[in-house]
């Protein structure tokens, strides 16, 4: 590992947009919720608040479909460490991504989309928490299979 951190360019521009959109994502979309937690702002611009809700989850897919794109193009152009081209390398990006799409879908699936894009912050609750799969196995299902799709990624 001491051997990689060296090489990577941290001047590169597609890594720093990356590093931008990983950072800002997690951060706009806690910011707004609050805010319509506070105020109840975009329940009352879209008129209720099954519509503010699926108007929100709707910009934080585009916003994670555009870092996600942002993650790839800076993988592409750093360095590559030689072992990263290995089949067993390769192989175990497969698995952990196969794993952590099914940890997100789901998830997904458990929650619903009001669940899944927060719901809870337009007074969207469930009836009750969900305890199922995947939730039975871990705390946050979907923060670690999104970790392990971006980890998958980068080792493909």
């Amino acid at each position: 590992m001491a051997d990689i951190l060296p090489s990577i360019d941290l001047t590169d521009a597609p890594f720093c947009v990356a590093v931008i959109a990983i950072i800002f994502n997690p951060f706009f979309w806690n910011v707004v919720a609050r805010w319509e937690h506070r105020t109840r702002g975009l329940t009352k611009l879209f008129g209720c608040p099954y519509t503010a809700c699926y108007g929100l989850g709707f910009l934080i897919i585009l916003l994670n479909v555009y870092r996600s794109h942002s993650i790839t193009v800076a993988m592409t152009s750093q360095p590559k460490a030689e072992v990263m081209g290995t089949s067993p390398v390769f192989y175990c990006g497969v698995v952990l991504l196969v794993t952590g799409s099914v940890l997100v879908v789901s998830s997904f699936y458990a929650l619903g989309f009001t669940g899944t894009f927060l719901g809870d912050y337009f007074g969207i609750l469930k009836e009750k928490k969900v305890t199922g799969f995947p939730f039975s196995v871990l705390d946050n299902p979907m923060y670690w299979g999104s970790t392990a799709n971006y980890l998958g990624l980068a080792l493909m």
